[in-house]
């Protein structure tokens, strides 16, 4: 596999894009035993759930994107990059659910569990639930990451004042302090 190098994009944004999509609604996760699988989201993580056919249920909490379970009979391992966010109130809230979690993962048959630290720009965690799906626990902002959204300093597109290999760091309030600071001392913001 090739080694991926870190750059930055150029914007393709238009006030016409050729397809009128309104909103992001779901996104779709497989798992093995439907049922043990609604046990775990309603018990564990809280989720509002409905059966919405012999294998599927529509799993959501707290927005109005959905996502759409199929039980599959099989896991369908996903990598840890590509796992799905859970926000908390506060640190403390990290640590309770991480020994909460700890606690019961064998009871739930969590795999693997991460230790809580500071990463990108949170304090949170990592965690693999029975089905193979990879789950972060953050003490999350209100809205979650649609902060971002707002605040020019955390978009690097077409940045060319900063080194590609930084990035991971967009998220970390002290770095792009630092990126307002310099762009401001520049001229360009």
């Amino acid at each position: 596999m090739a080694e991926i190098q870190p750059r930055i994009t150029k914007s393709y944004r238009t006030d016409k894009p050729l397809i009128p999509i309104q909103m992001i609604s779901h996104g779709t996760l497989t798992v093995i035993d439907i049922q043990e699988s609604r046990r775990f989201y309603e018990e564990v993580l809280g989720f509002e759930v409905i059966q919405h056919g012999p294998v599927g249920l529509l799993i959501r909490l707290g927005t109005d994107h959905v996502y759409v379970v199929v039980e599959e009979g099989e896991a369908s391992p996903m990598r840890l990059l590509d796992h799905n966010g859970l926000d908390v109130a506060t640190n403390e809230a990290v640590n309770e659910a991480h020994a909460k979690l700890v606690e019961v993962k064998e009871e739930y048959g969590i795999k693997r569990i991460t230790k809580a630290q500071e990463q990108h720009g949170s304090y949170s965690f990592y965690f693999e639930d029975m089905n193979s799906c990879w789950w972060e626990i953050l003490a999350g902002r209100e809205h979650g990451y649609s902060f971002a959204f707002a605040d020019p300093n955390r978009d690097m597109t077409d940045r060319d004042d900063i080194d590609p290999h930084l990035m991971p760091h967009v998220f970390d309030d002290e770095f792009i302090a630092g990126l307002a600071a310099k762009r401001a001392q520049s001229g360009k913001g």
